[in-house]
């Protein structure tokens, strides 16, 4: 499966940062899954679970407070008030 950068920044600085095959979460308009290749996009999160998929077929939960997520052709970005795993 192809990967994707993926960035969790908070005000505390980066969360994480690394290849990812999927991350899905909550927007303002309902749940919604990133993989590589999505078209840009931006949209605001709402507080709720973040999923990340990586590459081994593992994944790994964290809770975000709300945010900015940006997906663009050389990554995707989550700027979160809060972020933990």
């Amino acid at each position: 499966m192809k990967t994707f950068n993926l960035t969790i920044s908070s005000p505390d600085g980066d969360v994480f940062k690394g290849e990812v095959t999927m991350v899905s979460m909550r927007g303002t308009e309902g749940d919604f899954a990133i993989m590589a290749g999505h078209i840009p996009f931006v949209t605001a999160i709402k507080p709720g679970d973040c999923k990340v998929q990586f590459e081994d077929g593992t994944e790994k939960t964290g809770h975000t407070e709300g945010g900015i997520l940006t997906v663009a052709n050389d990554g995707v970005t989550l700027l979160s008030g809060s972020f933990s795993w």
